[in-house]
């Protein structure tokens, strides 16, 4: 929802960086475009650049409180679901409140509660305070780390920022690109190892962790992560705490004093999401609930059934429109507009992504944003309740890597002969998806069942779904623009973390059990459709105006790509229209055309 910027120097007078500070925050423009502040004292610096969803005149920041001779400030991205709640404790403790903002209430939540603030929140935040007494910074992000936030030291100057290209902006913080970022770009990428960038020094604060500098250093600690117990809920009470889990989530999202919506593909998740929120509409006496979908010019044309798009989605769109009375808007986008925005969304996300499934989004969002602020979607669905086809396939249970990326040897040759010697990425895949695995704690009670689906969630929670959440907040945001995921609360995620394989996959369905419990609020149709990914498009000009781009590029062969990428290999794939790259880049998501994502984008890379 917003963006922020700051940096901390306790051997320099850092009052006169003023000019630094609004380059930073100003970069980050998109993503607060209706406000923006600072605070600089003699050693911190903040900025704060707002996306106005909440209490416009309370909520400004950055946020000052004194307190027992002391000053505190903080600046904040995200939204505190809990704030009632964590509101009321504090007044029982003496405290008091001018504003209706959860920033007021995450300030002086922390003020009572010191670190140990993050275990009283549930939301999703990125955030920083600066204690003036102890001259010491806190910053935390969320349990899954729906907001991002990065850091970076040079020289005795501690920097963070919502996003990297802040990072930038700040002097002597330079762009380089090592062994280790050309292994996260091309191995595990668009996905990347938790707490790391593909930058040199650059680095994330990892999800569920919060940090602490001040002039010993600096200090990072794990405040949370999903814990494996047995389950001990019979099937009935079981589907009981899903639903109040469910709803309670849903509901506490739904809160924000401008426009707000839903994406609707009639898919089981997004008909979830909307029809608890056209419900909450008209028991409040709000006016119909405004869904938007999304299609591609000619795409009913040209579209093919596989087995990872069985359907499209019109049909079930119409379903749930009918079903609940929304007052729904398709959005359709053009092929060579796709194609267009393939470098916004680059730019978006600060490296290379997902090609056309991030610019889809990005554009999607760019035409909603006239008539809504903030929208609620079904992402995140999948990873929780096993719904993606390795949760079955024996050959990607038993691949003995991340299921999702296997063209390893394709990815090895796209990188130039002379990285390609120093580089290899089938072992830093390797050393990685060991190094995740490692940390997964099984329970002697589990089923040899659970424990194999316990394996591949923990990978598809900590990497494929980070890899979404950073989709969804980049390309909304690149549009000042709020996507909220329900599916993503901490405490859902926690109780279906451990609840049995043979009850989760009820039936031998994905998501069985999620189905079965929302056979009394769905039309069995949407209960029973077959899942089916984000959409995207089937039209042949996208491939062609794809490769038009990058063979404009080839074409000079000093072009700045080549020093990067093997330039024989990426002509082979033009003149192949992409089958010499025969695998998808990126799972289910992503197919040949999206090969050509990584070379277009890598020239501002390098």
């Amino acid at each position: 929802m917003c963006g922020i910027v700051g940096f901390v120097n306790y051997k320099q007078d850092i009052s006169n960086f003023k000019n630094v500070l609004n380059k930073m925050s100003n970069v980050l423009f998109n993503r607060g475009p209706d406000e923006d502040g600072s605070y600089i004292r003699e050693h911190v610096a903040f900025a704060h650049k707002r996306l106005i969803v909440i209490d416009p005149e309370g909520g400004k920041q950055p946020m000052l409180q004194h307190f027992a001779d002391n000053e505190f400030c903080i600046v904040y991205n995200g939204q505190i679901y809990n704030t009632k709640e964590l509101k009321s404790t504090l007044e029982e403790n003496g405290f008091t409140f001018n504003t209706r903002s959860d920033t007021e209430v995450l300030l002086k939540g922390y003020i009572h509660y010191g670190k140990d603030i993050v275990n009283h929140l549930n939301g999703t935040f990125a955030f920083a305070i600066w204690n003036s007494k102890t001259e010491e910074l806190f910053i935390a992000r969320d349990h899954f780390g729906v907001k991002p936030l990065f850091y970076t030291l040079q020289n005795d100057t501690f920097i963070f920022a919502s996003e990297i290209k802040a990072l930038f902006e700040f002097p002597g913080v330079e762009k380089i690109l090592d062994s280790q970022g050309i292994s996260e770009l091309f191995g595990i990428g668009p996905a990347h190892t938790p707490g790391t960038t593909v930058f040199k020094d650059i680095f994330e604060l990892k999800p569920a962790h919060f940090a602490i500098y001040n002039k010993s250093g600096l200090h990072i600690e794990k405040y949370w992560n999903l814990k494996s117990e047995p389950h001990t809920e019979n099937f009935d009470e079981t589907c009981d705490h899903l639903n109040f889990l469910l709803k309670d989530s849903i509901t506490r999202q739904l809160v924000s004093d401008v426009p707000l919506c839903t994406f609707l593909s009639g898919g089981l998740d997004s008909s979830i999401i909307t029809k608890y929120t056209a419900d909450y509409c008209k028991e409040n006496g709000l006016p119909p609930l405004a869904t938007y979908s999304i299609d591609y010019v000619d795409n009913d044309k040209n579209f093919v059934k596989s087995d990872f798009q069985p359907n499209s989605d019109n049909h079930y769109i119409n379903i749930m429109v009918n079903e609940l009375k929304t007052d729904h808007h398709p959005i359709v986008i053009d092929t060579p507009e796709l194609a267009d925005y393939l470098e916004d969304a680059m730019i978006a996300r600060d490296m290379p992504g997902m090609a056309d499934i991030d610019s889809s989004l990005l554009l999607f969002c760019k035409y909603v944003k006239p008539t809504a602020t903030v929208s609620l979607t079904g992402e995140c669905a999948d990873e929780i309740f096993g719904g993606y086809p390795w949760f079955f396939r024996d050959d990607a249970l038993n691949s003995g890597t991340f299921p999702w990326s296997i063209a390893i040897s394709e990815r090895q040759t796209l990188l130039n002969p002379a990285i390609a010697k120093k580089v290899d990425l089938q072992s830093y895949i390797d050393y990685r998806y060991n190094e995740s695995l490692a940390e997964l704690e099984t329970l002697d009670s589990d089923s040899k069942e659970t424990a194999e689906k316990r394996k591949i969630s923990h990978l598809t929670l900590n990497w494929f779904m980070q890899t979404l959440l950073d989709r969804s907040d980049r390309m909304a945001m690149y549009n000042g623009f709020e996507l909220r995921v329900p599916f993503c609360d901490y405490r859902l995620a926690q109780y279906v973390w451990n609840i049995p394989w043979e009850m989760k996959a009820l039936n031998g369905r994905e998501k069985g059990l999620l189905r079965h419990i929302s056979r009394k609020i769905l039309p069995e149709e949407i209960v029973d459709r077959k899942k089916s990914p984000y959409p995207k498009t089937h039209n042949p000009t996208y491939l062609a105006k794809v490769k038009s781009m990058l063979s404009t590029i080839m074409a000079n062969p000093n072009a700045p790509i080549n020093s990067l990428l093997n330039r024989d290999y990426i002509l082979d794939i033009l003149n192949t229209d992409g089958k010499a790259f025969s695998r998808p880049w990126f799972g289910q998501l992503m197919t040949r055309a999206s090969a050509y994502g990584i070379p277009l984008s890598s020239k501002h890379v390098a």
